[in-house]
């Protein structure tokens, strides 16, 4: 038996195997008005595919806990109900093809409010559609991005409430796992590190102070989420930056608290605070992080990053670096991944009957 498609037990919720998608943003939706973030078509083909394709657990694309916490002002979003019911044709869809709905709630701090990449990608002001961004310290990101307002602590108080809020929505939108996004320099990432975070407050200087609001927010999340259903997280292993920013190190200590605080998975990603960073990419090469925090601490974790191959997956997998692989544009690429290399493995998903041929 592949260990690739063995199922997944955590908590009371079981994933039917361990290739799961990683969010990927398709800033796909409608930018203004009663349907801004609402998913639409788009989305449901987007993700109905992967799951007729096997997959096991779909996380969806970062969805924003408020209007200004977007990346682009095309992005999905969990702050009203008008949100909720169309999420629930897409995971009434998932459930039915037996794969397991995911969200990923987030907040995109000073790297809010930018362009589709395929338009460029640059920021977009609010003369154009954007808005002000805001984070942890008045630091930009990079050169020709604006200045963000640092946040206050009554501004803190009320982005924990819209996590719990955004929390609630995706129980009642039927999702059954929640990630909350605290990677690739985005808000709870950049209060994390000291590269972005400079605050002298209770929330920056030291470790203990710097992860507060992270801890605040699985805190608030977990409180509103059933005891049976499972809490990820997503981290950046590293800035990239050596001792200047987030560390490995830390990463480490950081999980071990994040344990404790009732979260049950870490999803292991890197860098994206520090704009052009060099980073040493290659197969596999955020895996070895992964492992680190599974051996270290004994909280299980996803693994990401350039994971193309099915026998790579499965060694990963098999030698215990990390409990399940999250597979991004690959998934992009091949829709049905998953039904392939099971094929390739001598493992079994679930094929739709009106794809019986295919087997």
């Amino acid at each position: 038996m592949s260990a690739l498609f063995e199922p997944y037990t955590l908590r009371l919720l079981t994933v039917p195997n361990r290739v799961w998608m990683a969010p990927m943003c398709q800033y796909s939706a409608e930018a203004d008005g009663p349907n801004a973030g609402v998913p639409g078509d788009w989305h449901f083909a987007h993700y109905a595919a992967r799951a007729t394709g096997g997959t096991g657990l779909i996380l969806t694309e970062a969805t924003a806990v408020s209007p200004e916490g977007r990346i682009s002002p095309h992005d999905l979003g969990i702050w009203n109900d008008t949100q909720v019911e169309a999420f629930r044709r897409i995971t009434g869809f998932l459930k039915a093809q037996g794969t397991v709905p995911g969200v990923q709630i987030a907040h995109a701090g000073r790297k809010a409010s930018t362009g589709r990449p395929w338009e460029g990608g640059a920021p977009v002001g609010p003369e154009a559609g954007g808005w002000q961004p805001f984070g942890p310290s008045p630091v930009a990101f990079d050169e020709g991005h604006p200045v963000p307002d640092a946040l206050t602590t009554g501004q803190i108080a009320e982005v924990v409430g819209q996590f719990a809020d955004a929390a609630r929505r995706a129980l009642d939108a039927g999702f059954e796992v929640v990630e909350v996004h605290g990677a690739h320099g985005y808000l709870i990432g950049e209060f994390l590190s000291p590269h972005s975070n400079h605050r002298t407050d209770e929330y920056g200087g030291s470790f203990g102070n710097r992860i507060r609001l992270a801890l605040e927010v699985v805190g608030a999340v977990r409180a509103v989420w059933p005891e049976d259903l499972p809490v990820f997280f997503r981290i950046s292993a590293t800035d990239w930056l050596d001792d200047k920013g987030w560390t490995a190190d830390e990463t480490v200590r950081f999980a071990a608290l994040l344990k404790e605080h009732g979260v049950d998975l870490l999803d292991v990603s890197s860098g994206g605070n520090a704009a052009r960073v060099r980073i040493p990419v290659g197969p596999g090469y955020q895996v070895p992080f992964a492992a680190r925090v599974k051996a270290e601490t004994g909280l299980p974790v996803a693994a990401v990053g350039l994971i193309t191959e099915a026998e790579q997956a499965e060694k990963i997998v098999s030698n215990g670096e990390a409990d399940a692989v999250l597979l991004g544009r690959e998934l992009l690429r091949s829709p049905s991944w998953a039904r392939q290399a099971a094929h390739e493995l001598g493992g079994r998903v679930r094929v739709p009957e009106q794809y019986h041929r295919s087997v």
